[in-house]
């Protein structure tokens, strides 16, 4: 119908469409008309991907088994609370022991407005809360640079700011610009420079209410004393505290934020309600062979000790592609050396639980991250919790080289090594108030074995076509596929796309 009012001039034409088709996920109505039954689909992989792909099938009634190797589904959207055991690949056995209410997102932990991972949140129910990713009174600390205490955002910012103002507004004045800019034009930039970096009449930097009060305004009698003691600008450049400030301008980064309350995996657990639970997800299932047969798709599994089949229409293979890499198949070579070409990325996260909430009482820090180029890299304040009784602080989120470092040792050995380091910008109470820690290193995570994969020349790279278009019966997703790796949102699409190109395929057969 809709070709016929095409041809007619009655709808737009395929030249006039959107550049991106919005995704329409599958309807049992679909197949109405058509005299065609929905498929059955075997989906190796019970990550974010492989949910969606069984998800929005499941919507149209395709009969969806899904095959997830760990004991639990949602991949590296893990979400470790008191009573959580893990074994690493150097056998390290961890029981997690925070209090009730209390956990720690080992993998994805926040989630920017613009990403349709809020629109999954939406449609199933999961509510959400502010995730704060930038605070102004959270800590930056550069040791290798000579800083003996740590420094607020708020007092570093105001200070390069500042700096980098008066510099440029005074080269400006001096006539530097006058072959880039006209008179209204430098003067206007003036204009903007004393309000951006805080600047007196004479164009001078000599800091100010952003940098913040020793003693901060109240009643009367109590006008507040602004932070003294104003570095040099060349103390300033030289601390290395200005290379965070353009980490709140990334696209994938700017506030606001968002987390779902009570912890990341209440996407999977969502997801996983909506698609049937395990009627229709086998965890413990590990894959060993995928074979195309030309009018379907075997997966062999081992699952309780035993060897299982599962036989299907189609298969969508939403495994890390490290992981794929190492199942036997029939798929041919060029889908062997498109997964191959695909690098696996090491990151870690520790979660240390404090009796107190000392950040908060002590500190006034409420959310937010602190930065140091100490090998523990950011130390993240919970964004929820605020004035209870406890709470637990990402003691590191750190990543290639320093992630491996802290991998090769014990647990208690990561504890220490991160103490001593947080030590150092919070004192004491980093140790003395510290109850139990729990740490998580995704290359060391068996079935996984990677926090995110590089993808060399982008996803679009001509060798990656046999994973972006299905070969046989077999089609790909993931993260890893899009442009978004490491996000919930890469993994959504790319399962979205999967869907669309397996559907379309089932009502043309």
């Amino acid at each position: 119908m809709f070709a016929t009012m095409g041809a007619l001039g009655l709808a737009p034409t395929a030249q006039a469409a959107p550049r991106e088709t919005p995704f329409r996920a599958p309807s049992t109505s679909d197949f109405h008309l058509t005299g065609r039954a929905a498929a059955r689909v075997v989906i190796v992989g019970g990550g974010i991907a492989g949910l969606t792909a069984a998800y929005e099938l499941g919507k149209a009634g395709y009969d969806c088994t899904v095959l997830e190797a760990r004991d639990r589904a949602g991949g590296r959207n893990f979400t470790v609370r008191g009573g959580d055991t893990t074994t690493d690949l150097y056998g390290n056995r961890q029981t997690a022991r925070f209090a009730d209410g209390h956990y720690m997102n080992a993998g994805p932990a926040r989630i920017p407005q613009w990403m349709v991972t809020l629109d999954y949140c939406r449609e199933l129910g999961v509510p959400i809360e502010v995730f704060t990713n930038v605070n102004a009174d959270a800590y930056l600390y550069n040791e290798s640079a000579g800083m003996t205490r740590p420094q607020r955002h708020r007092t570093a910012k105001a200070d390069v700011y500042g700096y980098v103002s008066e510099l440029l507004a005074k080269a400006t004045d001096t006539g530097a610009l006058d072959a880039e800019l006209t008179a209204d034009d430098r003067e206007r930039l003036v204009e903007f420079l004393k309000d951006w970096g805080e600047l007196g009449d004479t164009l001078t930097y000599e800091g100010g209410e952003r940098r913040g009060y020793t003693t901060v305004p109240a009643a009367a009698g109590t006008p507040g004393v602004l932070l003294g003691d104003v570095p040099a600008a060349s103390e300033v450049f030289a601390s290395g505290v200005g290379r965070y400030f353009s980490f709140e301008f990334g696209f994938d980064q700017a506030m606001l934020m968002f987390q779902p309350v009570g912890g990341m995996d209440r996407i999977p657990a969502a997801l996983t309600r909506a698609i049937g639970g395990a009627r229709r997800i086998r965890t413990g299932a590990v894959v060993s062979k995928i074979t195309d047969t030309g009018s379907g798709v075997s997966v062999t599994y081992t699952q309780g000790g035993r060897t299982r089949v599962v036989e299907a229409d189609y298969c969508v293979a939403a495994l890390p592609p490290n992981i794929l890499a190492k199942v036997p198949h029939n798929l041919g070579s060029g889908v062997q050396s498109a997964l191959e070409a695909i690098t696996p990325s090491s990151a870690a996260k520790i979660g240390l639980e404090y009796r107190s909430r000392w950040w908060e009482l002590d500190h006034r820090i409420y959310g937010g991250i602190t930065e140091t180029d100490q090998d523990v890299t950011h130390i993240w304040h919970p964004s929820y919790g605020f004035h209870g009784e406890r709470g637990v602080l990402i003691g590191y989120y750190n990543y290639g080289a320093d992630a491996d470092s802290y991998a090769r040792l014990t647990p208690k050995g990561r504890e220490g090594r991160a103490v001593a380091a947080g030590v150092k910008i919070y004192g004491a109470k980093y140790r003395t108030e510290l109850v139990s820690s729990f740490s998580h290193h995704w290359r060391q995570t068996p079935h996984l074995e990677a926090a995110w994969h590089s993808t060399p020349g982008g996803p679009d790279d001509p060798r990656y076509r046999p994973l972006n278009e299905p070969t046989g019966r077999v089609h790909f997703a993931g993260d890893w596929l899009s442009y978004t790796d490491a996000w919930q949102h890469g993994a959504f699409t790319s399962a979205r796309r999967a869907v669309t190109a397996l559907h379309t395929r089932v009502l043309a057969e």
